[in-house]
């Protein structure tokens, strides 16, 4: 049996991870800035976080959602004072997608509404809802094509109001900053009036968090940067620095049914050790504020970088969530990074090389990383 083809991959087998740094099987270092799509938020294979996996599968590493299950009381308190969400409820599932399909459903449950509005250059999730809440329509199958979304420009507060006005709406959906969207941000004036909007309509706000969250924007929520309080808030990537997991944030407005929304794999007693070990390092070393301190310093450095560099059209982004807008496609320069200069970078759309760097990364790894990018846009005709 073959693996299902549907993945471009580059010629290389990482097989080592340390901090912000990974190594192939030849023994080749690379200087890591994509984390693995955001996922990798205290750094690879952290000796707190190695231990505290490895002493919870020596006792349990799974049994189901019948029993109580204390770690996952753990996580939700943890989170909630970690956050600022103390008032809220915790339902944990195993990804971003599943995390967003949950939140979706629960707005439906609540106010019966069937239709969503999601914003232009969205991506969250592949599953059904999810997928379809996607400004995407190339990974939009038939069978998820049902009209239930409405797509709108980011930002554009009159488009979104006059949709809400209709009374049909069940929620918006969006990420404070886009991630494949190409490091879009929202604005604190959209932000407050949509929240606004979607109170008077009876509207569910769902912040999706699971790239731009977790710490990456230099405060736990993107959305804090912008004075607002979602209905919900969704959570992955960062929040078990691998292991598979992923949460919905909720209101204490919504009251849970038994029954309503379930899970077999969610939350169980491997992946909330994981978690917990991921907050207990990022409070023992200050990872938001680095976020924050790291990704200012890094910002200054490609802005400067923008004024000497012809091929950087842009720079954009918050704490450690950055885009670098070309003038040429990324493909060619992500390739020298990578190959020549040993350094992993992401993309989105086809000119955007976008940095999501462990958490962990410090001032001296952004000064390497301007060099190897100035070496390989120099090698850029």
């Amino acid at each position: 049996m073959k693996l299902y083809d549907v993945y471009p991959l580059f010629d290389i087998n990482i097989v080592k991870g340390q901090g912000c740094h990974v190594w192939d099987e030849n023994g080749q270092e690379y200087l890591d800035l994509y984390g693995g799509h955001a996922v990798i938020s205290v750094g690879h294979c952290h000796p707190h976080y190695v231990a505290k996996i490895n002493e919870q599968i020596s006792n349990l590493g799974f049994y189901s959602n019948s029993v109580i299950n204390r770690l996952q009381e753990n996580v939700a308190a943890r989170m909630g004072a970690i956050s600022g969400y103390d008032d809220y409820q915790l339902f944990l599932i195993n990804s971003g997608a599943e995390a967003n399909e949950n939140a979706l459903k629960l707005a439906s449950f609540t106010n019966g509404r069937t239709r969503v509005l999601s914003a232009e250059k969205a991506f969250h999730g592949r599953t059904s809802l999810a997928v379809e809440a996607t400004n995407n329509p190339k990974i939009i199958a038939p069978i998820n094509a049902n009209n239930h979304v409405t797509y709108l420009p980011l930002n554009d507060l009159e488009a979104w109001e006059t949709e809400l006005a209709k009374g049909d709406v069940c929620a918006c959906i969006i990420e404070c900053i886009q991630g494949v969207g190409g490091i879009r941000m929202a604005t604190a004036e959209f932000a407050q009036g949509l929240a606004a909007a979607c109170k008077k309509h009876g509207t569910v706000l769902i912040c999706d968090e699971i790239q731009c969250g977790y710490g990456r924007s230099g405060k736990f929520f993107a959305h804090q940067w912008l004075g607002i309080r979602p209905d919900m808030i969704t959570v992955a990537k960062g929040i078990a620095n691998g292991f598979p997991m992923g949460g919905v944030l909720i209101s204490p407005d919504f009251k849970p049914e038994y029954g309503q929304l379930g899970t077999t794999f969610g939350g169980n007693h491997l992946a909330c050790a994981a978690a917990l070990a991921v907050m207990d390092i990022m409070e023992q070393e200050n990872l938001v504020e680095n976020a924050r301190i790291v990704g200012d310093y890094l910002m200054e450095k490609l802005t400067e970088l923008k004024q000497t560099e012809p091929h950087i059209v842009d720079v954009r982004g918050r704490g450690l969530m950055i885009g670098i807008e070309l003038d040429v496609p990324h493909k060619d320069v992500r390739r020298k990074l990578i190959f020549d200069e040993h350094c992993f970078t992401g993309c989105a759309g086809t000119n955007i090389v976008r940095l999501l760097p462990p958490l962990c990364m410090t001032k001296d790894m952004a000064d390497e990383f301007i060099e190897k990018l100035k070496k390989a846009l120099n090698a850029i005709q």
